[in-house]
């Protein structure tokens, strides 16, 4: 059935789907990536697509930018097209001199000052974890690739433009993130609402220590290490 924001039937999404921010990431990963793709959603231009990796069924889809977005979107795959578990591969921005860029990041758990998870039933927490299930699985295929992966807390935030400078310290400091970026949290949520899985690979793209950053374009096709980790264990 569709919704009114992904425009398939159940049967067109996989049971897995990898989630990237940029809907044109989304492409690229199908193009380069999958066999046999078929476009499942353009609604919006949050571009969605279904194929094989090898000769497994797995989708990927673009989630836009911000919790609401990847929060409407991952709900509705969740609850109305079967999908089991959503593995967010996306951007960061490094708050710690050990992270540099294009490192692979895993996601432990996310800290956001957030109210999404408040606003949507009532939740309270201000870290939420990523499925150990999944985590393990994606170490594994991490080794198994020799991909030298990162694993730690991040910040989940609802500013990219922010008036404080200096803010990455502090939350390095104080709550041990090591890198910013602004879905993670309330993909998290939901899939504990809905009772599903959920992890997040991210790919350091800029840093807030050094004032490094990778182009749109690197953004969009650089950023290979994650999709492949991702791509092997779906």
């Amino acid at each position: 059935m569709a919704t009114p924001h992904i425009k398939a039937e159940a049967h067109e999404v996989a049971r897995t789907v990898l989630m990237p921010g940029d809907p044109l990431r989304a492409k690229f990963i199908a193009e380069t990536f999958l066999s046999d793709v078929e476009q499942f959603n353009q609604v919006r231009n949050a571009f969605g697509y279904t194929g094989t990796y090898k000769g497994k069924k797995i989708s990927v889809m673009g989630s836009g930018m911000g919790m609401p977005s990847i929060g409407i979107y991952a709900y509705e795959l969740f609850k109305f097209f079967g999908v089991e578990r959503i593995i967010r591969i996306g951007s960061a921005g490094s708050y710690s001199p050990k992270l540099k860029l294009f490192d692979t990041l895993l996601v432990s758990d996310a800290w956001s000052e957030s109210n999404f998870a408040k606003a949507q039933n009532g939740c309270q927490k201000h870290v939420l974890k990523a499925d150990a299930t999944l985590n393990r699985e994606l170490e594994k295929h991490a080794k198994e690739l020799s991909i030298p992966i990162v694993k730690g807390r991040i910040h989940s935030s609802d500013v990219f433009y922010r008036e404080q400078p200096d803010l990455h310290k502090v939350l390095l400091k104080k709550h041990n993130c090591l890198a910013v970026e602004m879905e993670a949290f309330g993909l998290f949520h939901t899939a504990n609402v809905l009772n599903k899985q959920a992890a997040c690979l991210l790919t350091i793209s800029d840093s807030l220590v050094t004032k490094e950053e990778t182009t749109s374009e690197e953004r969009e096709k650089a950023f290979t290490n994650m999709m492949l980790i991702a791509l092997e264990m779906a």
